[in-house]
């Protein structure tokens, strides 16, 4: 699952190229490469290693990753193992941290000392020794970000294995115009950083320095450089961390010393942090067996630690078993806990609500092509992975193929729950791939009892497009369906194999009032007061279930009769246009599926009630963003809303390679028109059950499906049950496209039947039908009838008359009504279609005979 994108290969990048170079220039006794070794990875990306010569030289040199050019630095005349060594950005200054030997054989032996030099590489050979101890120094330059095109000072830390770390200001100065050396090499200031540490970690990218200090009660500290070379101590962590941890100093990224990595096996510790405001503290346990492997992810900005037990699969190990400590690679929202040959555990830095959104993979499924039990893996800043003893560099990142074989109904549900939501929030935008999930819901969309495939989509796509636009709304934003059932299904709160205990943690203490904290440390500080916050607000998290008994009573306002004065409608109407004009539903030139433009009143109705809803909510917990933000956030999910609902259909459609006779009611579906119709289904059913809005005019479209699909009696039994919708816009086509046979005819009376009044009225003008012109005659002549009674025209009634009734009127008393009446209006029926005065009469006379029983019906 864990793709490894290779970025360099000392094999392929050097040796190849600038080795096998200056082999062709020198004499062949001088000519020869050993051991070549990555030394160190800069901020930069470049990448110093260093190789020994057949003479017994020792080089070092640079490899760039834009140019894909190598550079030599320096040559030592005589063979050296170095355990540290760093590049200024200037590539002017090299730090090299020695193991001096006693005899010059080649596989140097450790012995007592050790010799950091400062070495001036361009253009004066200059040497300064800035430390000889006993202990090993790492060294490492400080990367500043600075809009100077030359900067004339450098800052390189000294880490000891005592638990110190010191920083020299090197100034520096030009020399003929050109040469740059140091300006007073025996005089270099340095300000101590740490006094003691049993733990050290450098992250290039921001510049900062974890450390940790306390063997009895350990806490974590960080300092962080600044480009005006000050530093500060900005956070402190408490951790409850395994007895003897650490037997000796451990250094991480701090360079990469071969002979130490592969001596040391036991337990890891390793900072995580993201420009998110994410911090995870990942640290594995010492073993205590073969049987079973724990480590612990402290989510700090959640509050919480976990830890989990891993059961192993092979419980022997041989007599030179590998290290049995996992591997932690931070690929951004997540961390991948990674031991070869045993389990691959994907967690989820910002969701931990439930185990089942992060993946756990063990057996053939949980290799990784590249790194095998023996290898020696570190996590270089950002998602590098280096892996030591192969001298490669690799971009981490997960696979999307192998992601996608994970949605299988024959795969634990869990597995697809978390692997559909790895790709939807932590690999997505992706076009392509967001394509292959939707074809795999088309596919799948009645295989799963734990989740609906559907709901997942939409809330999660929803939630990583709101999230990147304010990371604030991680938690007030639903995530997943899961949390709207009543109880939670068992396939989703716990895994096989694996054993989760969670821990509070101390609260940490974030400091720099005299700086402002800015940029991470001010996110993190936001989102560690906002999850106290939090702690004590009971479901913070907006659940779109939440407005269903609004919506229920906004339902029996739509169908009453005051509907029209009402100022909350009004107000909701307002959301509703601010959504579509977002939205490019209505945009006719670009349309696939032909969603038909209409008024469908409720459907608006729900996109305002959720817009106001949502905004509610916001406002509530989120006071900070601003009203007019959260005004912008609320409109812009549910008009994304509307637009992946939209491309689901676009997506299934152009699959299905459906055509404009889709919506033609002539003709009887096809097996596509019926896939497209059972898919739109789905859709309706999962956001009918989360109380979502549809697009305009998919009611409309889902009924002419189903009129295409459907048994005539099965349509009818749809509509009766309210799952079909008939809407203006199909009753008109119904009308129109289908001729007066019959079974025609018997289907109109029967969708007439099932409309309401006001519908009734404009339906049955559009029918050329000697019925529906009856009841249009009979219409009028009742509105017009009723209409000379208010204006108390000349026409007189009987007393005893309260009611007219024009049905049972005699024919001559009924023209004469009609008579006088036409005399006073020039032309009566302009408004009305299908309506001549004569055929009025002609229908009244024919009703007067029935009713008088004259005539047969």
């Amino acid at each position: 699952m864990l793709k490894l994108t290779q970025t360099f290969d000392i094999q392929k990048d050097v040796i190849s190229s600038i080795l096998a170079k200056e082999e062709t220039q020198i004499s062949k006794e001088c000519a020869g490469v050993g051991d070549p070794r990555i030394l160190n990875v800069e901020r930069d990306g470049g990448v110093v290693y260093h190789w020994r010569g057949a003479a017994g030289t020792t080089r070092i040199g640079k490899y760039d990753p834009h140019t894909k050019q190598n550079k030599l630095l320096f040559t030592f005349d005589k063979q050296v193992c170095i355990c540290g060594c760093s590049l200024n950005k200037e590539e002017t200054l090299l730090a090299v941290s020695l193991v001096q030997s006693s005899r010059g054989d080649e596989r140097f032996k450790p012995v007592s000392k050790f010799l950091t030099l400062l070495i001036e590489i361009h253009p004066v050979n200059n040497t300064r020794v800035l430390k000889a101890v006993d202990c090993r120094v790492k060294v490492q330059f400080l990367y500043p970000h600075s809009s100077r095109n030359a900067v004339l000072e450098s800052h390189l830390l000294l880490a000891a294995e005592d638990g110190s770390v010191d920083q020299f200001h090197i100034p520096l100065v030009k020399q003929d115009g050109c040469r740059v050396v140091i300006q007073n090499p025996e005089r270099l200031s340095r300000d101590r950083v740490v006094e003691e540490a049993c733990w050290l970690q450098w992250d290039s990218g921001p510049q900062r320095l974890f450390y940790l200090s306390g063997r009895e009660k350990p806490v974590v500290k960080c300092v962080q450089f600044f480009p005006d070379r000050n530093f500060e101590t900005v956070f402190e962590l408490p951790l409850e961390l395994p007895s003897n941890l650490f037997t000796s100093v451990r250094f991480v990224n701090f360079g990469h010393d071969h002979i130490q990595e592969q001596e040391e096996e036991g337990p890891k510790l390793v900072v995580f942090t993201d420009r998110t405001g994410t911090m995870c503290v990942c640290y594995s346990h010492p073993m205590k067996g073969f049987k079973e492997n724990t480590y612990t992810i402290a989510f700090v900005h959640r509050g919480f630690s976990k830890t989990f037990t891993i059961a192993l699969e092979h419980t022997t190990m041989p007599a030179h078993a590998p290290n049995l400590h996992p591997v932690f690679i931070h690929l951004g929202y997540y961390i991948v806990v990674y031991l070869a040959g045993h389990f691959l555990h994907l967690i989820n830095c910002r969701q931990q609500d439930l185990l089942c959104h992060s993946l756990f993979l063990s057996g053939a499924d949980a290799h990784v092509e590249g790194l095998g039990a023996g290898s020696v893996v570190a996590s270089v800043w950002g998602r590098r992975v280096l892996d030591v003893q192969a001298g490669r560099i690799y971009e981490g990142d997960l696979s999307h193929d192998f992601l996608l074989q994970l949605l299988s109904p024959a795969r634990p549900e869990a597995q697809c729950l978390a692997a559909l939501h790895c790709m939807l929030v932590h690999l997505g935008p992706d076009q392509h791939l967001e394509d292959k999930i939707i074809e795999w819901i088309s596919e799948n969309v009645m295989s799963f009892d734990a989740f609906d495939p559907i709901q997942e989509f939409i809330l999660a796509s929803l939630y990583r497009i709101c999230y990147q636009q304010s990371l604030s709304l991680d938690v007030l934003l639903p995530y997943s369906s899961v949390f709207e059932k009543k109880k939670l299904p068992v396939a989703l709160t716990a895994l096989p194999g694996v054993k989760c205990t969670p821990e509070l943690l101390a609260q940490p203490v974030i400091k720099g009032k005299a700086r402002n904290l800015q940029g991470y440390w001010e996110e993190l500080q936001w989102i560690i007061e906002r999850s106290r916050y939090f702690e004590a607000v009971p479901n913070p998290r907006y659940r779109t279930s939440q407005i269903r008994s609004d919506w229920t009573k906004l339902q029996a306002s739509l169908n009453s009769e005051k509907k029209k004065s009402s100022n909350d409608l009004r107000n909701l109407e307002e959301n509703t246009k601010k959504v579509m004009l977002t939205v490019d539903t209505w945009r006719l030139d670009k349309r696939v599926v032909p969603l038909f433009q209409e008024e469908d009143l409720p459907q608006r109705a729900l996109v305002g009630l959720m817009v106001d809803k949502l905004r509610e909510h916001l406002n509530g917990h989120l006071p900070r963003l601003g009203k007019k933000k959260i005004d912008m956030l609320a409109l812009n999910y549910v008009a994304k809303l509307l637009e992946l609902v939209r491309h689901m259909l676009e997506s299934v459609w152009l699959k299905l390679n459906l055509g404009p006779t889709v919506v033609c009611l002539k003709e009887q579906g096809s097996q596509k028109d019926w896939a497209m119709f059972h898919m739109m289904c789905r859709i309706l059913e999962a956001l009918q059950g989360l109380c979502l809005p549809l697009p305009p005019g998919y009611s409309t479209l889902l009924t002419v499906l189903g009129m295409r699909c459907l048994p005539r009696h099965t349509f009818l039994q749809y509509v009766d049950h309210g799952f079909l919708q008939l809407t203006e816009a199909f009753v008109s086509r119904l009308m129109t496209d289908l001729d007066n046979s019959d079974c025609n005819e018997e289907l109109k009376f029967s969708v007439l039947k099932r409309l309401p009044e006001s519908l009734k009225q404009r339906a049955c003008q559009l029918w050329d039908h000697p019925v529906s012109s009856a009841c249009i005659s009979r219409e009028y002549v009742r509105a017009l009838l009723e209409k000379h009674t208010k204006t108390k025209s000349s026409l007189q009634l009987d007393k005893d008359k309260t009611r007219f009734q024009p049905e049972f009127l005699p024919l001559a008393y009924l023209a004469s009504v009609l008579s006088d009446m036409e005399n006073q209006a020039p032309d009566p029926f302009q408004e009305q279609e299908n309506v001549d005065a004569s055929f009025v009469e002609e229908t009244a006379l024919k009703q007067t005979l029935i009713k008088l029983g004259l005539e047969d019906k």
